[in-house]
């Protein structure tokens, strides 16, 4: 324990000098709210959506984006450019184990991502008058699931890609399809009922529905939770087979 609380306090040094890692996880999500919550018609109750504004369901959406942004877009590299540098290789040797230096950088993008959600709520109740989670212990539990799911597909792509160029490409092709999922570009509720039926059973548009059920006020849908435990398990399971330390 005290070998890993050494190498998590180094890390997390390191951790804060990456600005941009910061912005995309802390700040972005916040940002593209905002703008969102800057359009009128957003603002606006939809009879369609049983009286809800476009801009209520768009908090839940950006929460996952933290999420997203933390295990597909930043941890990735940095577990890969660990293992191409020889550094996994090297404290191999030590007494300090290469899993407590995955675990370190698992836990600090974690938290980076749960203040970026924090964020993300407190900036729609402040300025947009979107109401907090009415069912917090199960929001907290989807979005317990949905970061364990972003943090394992993360772990998952760097385990296939042997380099840090080929895991950004890659995570770009796995980020734009999980952003849509999500119900960035369309919430996951507005989408048609065969495409919605289609999008619940990816990770993040299940993640989605659950947070959304939370945020109103009802216990997420056992369905949706399920889907995305499963996810969890299964792009855990990948990650562990697949992970080469060099």
């Amino acid at each position: 324990m005290s070998a890993f609380t050494a190498v998590l306090k180094a890390e997390f040094r390191l951790f804060l000098r990456e600005p941009f890692s910061l912005f995309w996880i802390a700040v972005f999500p916040t940002v593209l709210l905002t703008i969102l919550g800057l359009i009128p018609s957003f603002r606006e109750p939809d009879p369609g959506l049983g009286g809800l504004r476009v801009i209520d369901l768009y908090v839940p959406v950006n929460v996952l984006v933290a999420l997203i942004m933390a295990g597909i877009q930043v941890l990735p590299p940095v577990l890969s450019g660990y293992r191409e540098r020889g550094i996994l290789r090297r404290m191999s040797s030590t007494p300090v184990r290469p899993s407590s230096l995955l675990a370190a950088q698992i836990v600090l993008h974690f938290a980076a991502a749960l203040v970026s959600a924090l964020l993300v709520i407190a900036v729609g109740r402040a300025v947009f008058d979107v109401a907090l989670p009415g069912h917090l212990p199960g929001y907290l539990l989807a979005l317990l699931l949905g970061a364990l799911s972003a943090l394992a597909l993360g772990a998952a792509v760097s385990a296939v890609t042997p380099t840090v160029k080929a895991t950004t490409v890659v995570g770009m092709v796995v980020f734009f399809p999980m952003m849509f999922f999500a119900g960035v570009w369309i919430p996951v509720r507005s989408m048609p009922d065969l495409m919605r039926s289609i999008v619940e059973y990816s990770p993040f548009g299940a993640a989605s529905q659950a947070l959304g059920q939370a945020a109103e006020g009802g216990w997420p849908d056992l369905a949706h939770l399920g889907v995305v435990t499963a996810w969890a398990a299964v792009l855990i399971a990948a990650a562990v087979r697949w992970f080469r330390w060099e």
